[in-house]
Formats: C-alpha cells, structure tokens, sequence
C-alpha cells in the first residue's frame, strides 16, 4: 500500500471516529433534551393542576393547617375539621370515614401532636382515590388498535361542560397522532351542535350533524359508519342533556348504547360522565342517576379551576367507586388533564417548597 493510500485510510478512519462520536453524543444530547422536555411538560401540568385548586386548597388544607397549631387532639379539633371537610364538599358520608380514620389512627399509633393529622389525613385521602384499569392508556391517550374504532358516548346533564370536554378530549387524541370523528347526537339543543362545530373546525377533526330534533340514533349510526369508511381510530359521541331526573333521557342513552353495540358487539368502549365540580354534591346525585341506565366506565370532572368544592373528587371516589378520568383545570385546550391521585394530593396538600422533588420521585 502506498503512502496517499495509507495516508487516505488513516483520514477515512479519522473521520469514521469522528462521526461516530458525534452521532453518539448527539443522541445523548436529544435523549436528555426529551427526558428535560417531558419533565418540563409534567411541571408545567403540575402548576396548572396547582392553579386550579387553589380555591380548594385555601378552604381545605390551608385551613387544616391553620387549625391544628399548637392544639391538642381532642372530640373539639375533630370536629372542627369535619366541619371542614364538609366545607370542601367531601360529604357527610366521606368525611365521617376520614374522621373516624383519624381517631383510629390517632390510637393505634399513640399521637398527641396535632399538626400530624395533616400527614394523615393526606395518606387516607390518596387511599381513597380510585385509579383508574386504564391510567396509562388514558395518559398516553393509546388505544386497541385490534378493536378500531374506540367508541365513547360522553354524557350529562346540559351546562356541565360536555361540548368543551368532547373537543378537548377530540385535540389531546389528535396530539397523539389519533384520527378522530365526532358525533353530535344531541340535536335537541341547537347551540350544542354549533358550538361542536365550532370545536371540530379549531381542531380539524371530522364532525357529524343533523337537522334539529332528528333523530338521535341516526346521527350515531351516520358516525360510525363514517368511522370505518374513515379507519377512523377514535369516535366521540356527544349526547342529549336534560335534566338527569327525566326518564325520557334516560331511554335515549339506552337506545344509542344499543346503536352502538350492533355497529360494535363490544362498544361502547367508554361511557364517560361529565360532571361540574362547581356543583358539588349535587354532582354525585347526578352520578347515581347516570348509574341507574348507563354502565360509565369513567368520570370527567370539569371547572375544578373555578370552584372551592374540589373535595367532590374526593367523594366521588369513595362513594361511588368510578375513577375520576379526567379533570378539567382551566380553558385552553391542553387544561383537561388525566386524572393522577397522586399529582391531585400533592397539588391539594403540598407546600409550595418541595412539592416538585416529591412529584418527580413518584412520577413515572
């Protein structure tokens, strides 16, 4: 071999070494950037979890901590913190358990410093919050690709939210890379079908309509049959909304379940219920109605940003054992977050020093 031949080989080899350092040292930089990204993403999320139950937090927690300073426990400071709880609207029911968890727990391990039932009362609250069999699914907005299209029927009463929640589930899936068609069915209500419309054009997703008070079903059969000429990955049905108490509602939500079932024997995937947090415990009133016609499989809480009343998630959970899907935490698009106990005590008892270190450690 010559010298230019050998002096070529040691310049290509040079470069190979080069190239390959810098490809590897790219990569870790992009690895480490989408790992800060993500992180950043789940803080930024965090602190509009934090805003949100701001109001909560200053009538629940904030007011706990005022009340247990320098007190001994006794039946008065018990009581004075039920009555909290009730004030965060957690119901009777809810916080007589927690009370009498408190008084358990207070015995059992021999406390006498008040300002411990804080800790308590957050590790009770966490155990009660139901997590939802399908949190990672919902996290990542994933679904059965064998069992195309994914089926929900959002439901209701009329001023819940249900439009706004249909456009914004219909965003956070497109995010993800899913193809979305939207059914509105409620042609009751004129100004529910506009403003669907209104939210299918900002997200640029396909929506069904009909005339006003045409049948129902025939929007839901029209839908899905769109769907899979479409390949469509994810079909949101809104429904009708009148008052819960009606059973005329209640036969409608029947009968688009059945629509749906001889499109798709296994279908509806989902029934989620859309709840007002402002309502309070008439929220769960609501809900057992809902449960008497309609097999929901999730609850969709919305306006947590503007009410006091956050509690209601916690009796949701312990009353009627549906998990809490996904929380409404404010008006853009990206502000219905998945429901995560964890992020939801930390945002609801957490000081404001130390709360990210322990949000990281438990975040996956």
């Amino acid at each position: 071999m010559g010298f230019f031949d050998k002096f070529k080989k040691k310049i290509s080899e040079s470069v190979s070494k080069t190239v390959e350092a810098t490809t590897e040292s790219v990569k870790k930089t992009v690895e480490m950037t989408s790992e800060s990204v993500k992180k950043s993403t789940e803080f930024l999320r965090f602190d509009r979890l934090k805003d949100g139950l701001k109001k909560t937090k200053k009538t629940f927690s904030n007011s706990i901590l005022s009340l247990i300073g320098g007190r001994k426990i006794d039946d008065k400071l018990l009581e004075e913190i039920e009555e909290i709880l009730l004030t965060s609207d957690i119901g009777y029911n809810t916080a007589e358990f927690l009370i009498n968890r408190l008084k358990e727990r207070v015995k059992e391990e021999k406390i006498e410093n008040a300002e411990l039932i804080y800790g308590i009362l957050k590790e009770e609250i966490y155990k009660i919050l139901v997590t939802s069999a399908k949190h990672d699914l919902d996290k990542n907005y994933e679904i059965d690709n064998e069992s195309k299209p994914h089926v929900s029927l959002i439901i209701g009463v009329n001023g819940v939210g249900k439009t706004t929640t249909i456009g914004k589930l219909a965003f956070n899936y497109k995010e993800k890379g899913k193809s979305v068609i939207i059914g509105a069915a409620d042609t009751f209500r004129a100004a529910a079908n506009d403003q669907l419309n209104i939210w299918a054009e900002r997200v640029g997703v396909d929506i069904i309509q009909s005339e006003l008070g045409n049948d129902p079903g025939s929007v839901v059969f029209e839908t899905l049959k769109k769907a899979k000429s479409n390949n469509n990955d994810v079909v949101l049905i809104d429904t009708a909304g009148r008052l819960h108490n009606k059973s005329n509602l209640m036969s409608e939500l029947e009968k688009l379940s059945r629509i749906v079932k001889k499109y798709k024997e296994s279908g509806p995937d989902e029934v989620y219920l859309v709840l007002d947090a402002t309502t309070g415990q008439n929220a769960i009133q609501q809900a057992i109605e809902f449960q008497k016609v309609a097999n929901i499989t999730g609850i969709i809480l919305t306006k947590l940003d503007g009410t006091a009343k956050g509690g209601v998630v916690i009796a949701i959970s312990n009353e009627l054992n549906i998990p809490v899907r996904y929380i409404g935490v404010g008006e853009q698009m990206y502000d219905l977050q998945v429901f995560e106990p964890i992020k939801f005590v930390e945002a609801l008892f957490g000081s404001e020093k130390g709360e990210e270190t322990e949000l990281l450690e438990g975040t996956n």
